[in-house]
């Protein structure tokens, strides 16, 4: 659920990991965002907003529907 996001760290469900931030609300539409930083070295943005909506769906894989993004904990898993 979109009130369920909270900071932390989450796993995007192709293995890369994040920085949850908070939520945020868009100024024209209030719609809820999510604010998110990546943890990954590689080049480019690394601050993101997606709407919470889409950041709490789950996606289609070859293993079934599995959440966008899993939350973690407060740190990022060894190994």
């Amino acid at each position: 659920m979109e009130a369920d996001v909270m900071p932390g760290i989450y796993r995007h469900y192709k293995g890369n990991y994040y920085l949850v931030l908070g939520t945020a609300a868009h100024s024209e539409t209030e719609e809820r965002l999510v604010v998110y930083v990546a943890l990954s070295q590689s080049p480019g943005p690394h601050l993101w907003v997606r709407p919470a909506a889409m950041f709490c769906e789950n996606v289609p894989t070859r293993a079934g529907e599995v959440p966008r993004f899993q939350y973690v904990g407060q740190e990022i898993p060894k190994g």
